[in-house]
């Protein structure tokens, strides 16, 4: 095939086709006596891999991939192409956390029963739920959306100290102001739904590490309205990227070893396939 029956094919631009070629993620193209490149359907299915491992983990990435494929044993392969998808498995691990984090933190505020609380659904003031810009009323935290370490021991049930060993294991982060006496913690609406959700997450048997991950999923939608709606768009993203992540791995099976791994291509294929049947339907 021509440079440009390659790129009609793939769906890339003929520059691109060889600007892949140079960076290595294609492999060399040999010539014709008259200059031109001649590739062969490896080079297409190479292109395919490509294009899916991309969107599965990223072009910069991809493309390191791509290159070390080629020169790693087939066992080595493998194993790269199975830490992608056991990335991705944590990342989806990540933001279950967090939505179940989320759904705790949600039911708690149906059942507050506090009538000081303000009971318009469309209106909530807890600083603890607020995702967005709020005024907090309650005179007890001085009408500025904060709380005292003793305050959000004691909205939460748990010892300040254990407030403080969060915060040195970096899940929650509260402001630090000076007074008389040298500085104190103050904890604004970031801070108090990072301890809600710490609590949460650690009264449902969450050791720490697990946490600081679902923490940096909800951190991640930076103040986003409806959280648990990002999240699951979270989910679905990260579930089209394990599925483009197995036609990648069988794309570039076909055209990095060829024919001895076709059972493993066609297993990986079949899984992708089933999968969006059984979503369509």
């Amino acid at each position: 095939m021509s440079t440009s029956a390659v790129a009609a094919a793939s769906g890339y631009s003929v520059q691109q086709v060889r600007n892949l070629e140079a960076c290595g993620v294609l492999p060399a193209a040999p010539r014709a006596e008259n200059g031109y490149r001649h590739f062969a359907v490896v080079h297409l299915k190479t292109l395919h891999a490509y294009r899916a491992l991309a969107l599965a983990v990223g072009p910069v990435v991809a493309r390191t991939a791509m290159r070390r494929l080629r020169d790693l044993p087939y066992d080595r392969g493998a194993a790269l192409l199975c830490a992608f998808h056991t990335g991705l498995n944590e990342e989806r691990e990540q933001a279950l956390a967090a939505r179940r984090a989320l759904e705790t933190i949600n039911a708690e505020r149906a059942d507050d029963t506090d009538p000081a609380a303000d009971t318009d659904p469309a209106h909530d003031t807890d600083p603890a739920h607020e995702t967005g810009p709020a005024h907090d009323t309650d005179p007890a935290h001085g009408g500025d959306d904060s709380m005292t370490i003793t305050e959000l021991s004691q909205a939460l049930g748990v010892r300040p100290s254990t407030l403080r060993f969060w915060e040195s294991a970096g899940l929650v982060a509260p402001q630090r102001i000076a007074t008389r006496a040298g500085s104190a913690r103050r904890y604004h609406l970031p801070a108090i739904r990072e301890a809600r959700i710490t609590a949460a997450l650690r009264a449902g048997g969450y050791r720490v590490p697990d946490v600081r991950r679902a923490l940096t999923a909800v951190r991640d939608l930076h103040d986003v309205r409806d959280p648990l709606a990002a999240l699951d768009a979270r989910l679905d993203a990260i579930a089209h990227r394990s599925l483009t992540l197995l036609r990648a791995g069988a794309e570039e099976g076909e055209g990095a070893v060829g024919d001895g791994v076709q059972s493993g291509v066609e297993c990986g294929e079949r899984v992708a396939y089933v999968v969006e049947v059984a979503n369509r339907g």
